[in-house]
């Protein structure tokens, strides 16, 4: 299978993924890769982890595998519209500003999630969110539990298809979004705010697979836009770059078009209007989990070429 030599869109567990940032830097390396990004979802970057009982920066250790590290952040923004992700780029990720938004999106999640295991429950899918989602079994077959605040909501979607009630977690991700019942919204940051907050911590803002985002977006108070609107006033506020090429194949998207084909729209359509285009696979090593089509590190990204290009906004 085709690599990008740069793939700037990665998770680790600590949000959804299932590679300790270790594991990950180490499987990147096994792959050739020359630049990837962690950016897991709402939390800041691992800067330093240990090994070998020594505590080392993170960067320096991707840097003695071969590897050039970015570091990032996955912002689940609009509280009404979902998979709005901005990725956050070298930001000062001492700034109180990061820690504060890191804190609000704990509590978010903790009360949503919660709330979403009851309502599916009341609702004929039992989900017990201690035995379910806290309580889970990893690769080697050992019990494990997660802190409240690392849930996701993808947890809760592969514990719904792991009791059965649908196929796959992208089965299960529509199933509850497209359900009014059962879509809670919990508060996420403005994309606005987002991105003023990328800006205000020195950062690059990007905006992740923006074809997951609905084609036509209602709001409750009855304003409605078209994707191409959307996106259009998120680059009136300062987004430098967009997400082109992503695997759409293996994700919730419920269009027709191929990523190929995406990927040629949103080049032909955004030129001109934001800075520069990424590439990434959103990988979150899924295969550990038994997902039977999972995506792999450098599935989809940039070559080395084009990342050289705009370096400056990543490193």
């Amino acid at each position: 299978m085709y690599r990008y030599d740069c793939d700037l869109h990665c998770h680790t567990i600590r949000s959804d993924g299932n590679d300790t940032p270790q594991e990950f830097i180490d499987k990147a390396a096994e792959c050739g890769m020359k630049v990837v990004a962690i950016t897991d979802h709402d939390i800041e970057p691992p800067i330093y982890i240990s090994v070998d009982n020594r505590k080392i920066p993170t960067v320096d250790y991707a840097a003695s595998k071969g590897i050039e590290l970015v570091l990032g952040y996955e912002f689940s923004c609009d509280t009404y519209v979902d998979d709005v992700h901005i990725l956050g780029y070298k930001l000062d990720w001492d700034n109180p500003l990061v820690k504060e938004e890191v804190e609000r999106e704990k509590e978010s999640k903790i009360n949503a999630y919660r709330d979403l295991c009851k309502l599916l429950t009341e609702n004929g899918i039992s989900i017990d969110y201690e035995k379910d989602v806290l309580q889970y079994v990893d690769e080697d077959g050992s019990i494990k539990y997660r802190k409240k605040e690392d849930v996701q909501r993808k947890h809760i979607f592969e514990a719904i298809a792991k009791k059965g009630y649908t196929s796959t977690w992208q089965e299960a991700k529509l199933l509850v979004r497209d359900n009014p019942k059962l879509n809670i919204k919990r508060r996420k940051i403005d994309p606005f705010d987002a991105i003023k907050l990328i800006k205000d911590c020195g950062g690059t803002a990007v905006l992740a697979h923006p074809f997951l985002i609905d084609e036509i977006i209602k709001y409750p108070d009855g304003r409605s836009y078209t994707r191409d609107e959307y996106i259009n006033r998120l680059i009136e506020h300062g987004l430098d770059g967009i997400e082109a090429r992503y695997t759409y194949s293996k994700t919730s998207y419920k269009g027709n078009l191929s990523s190929e084909e995406i990927e040629n729209y949103v080049k032909e359509h955004y030129k001109g209007k934001v800075k520069f285009f990424t590439g990434g696979s959103d990988y979150h090593d899924d295969e550990k989990k038994g997902v039977k089509n999972p995506r792999y590190i450098g599935e989809a990204g940039i070559s080395y070429e084009e990342f050289n290009k705009i370096r400056e906004y990543f490193i």
